[in-house]
């Protein structure tokens, strides 16, 4: 069993920044904004969370 911690993240949620406030009771590093919108994925560097873009996600770039 993996103890990857792993979320499915929309538009509401960019720009995507580790730890959120979902995940910051067990997640305590520095903040990190992530660009999961380049690949539709992307791993905190900190503490390995996996964000994932929830299918039909509409990234609009500002």
């Amino acid at each position: 069993m993996s103890d990857v911690k792993e979320f499915e993240v929309d538009g509401k949620d960019l720009p995507l920044h580790c730890p959120t406030k979902e995940v910051a009771l067990w997640a305590s590093h520095p903040r990190v904004f992530l660009d999961v919108a380049k690949t539709g994925e992307v791993l905190c560097p900190y503490c390995g969370t996996k964000y994932k873009l929830k299918p039909g996600t509409q990234v609009h770039h500002h």
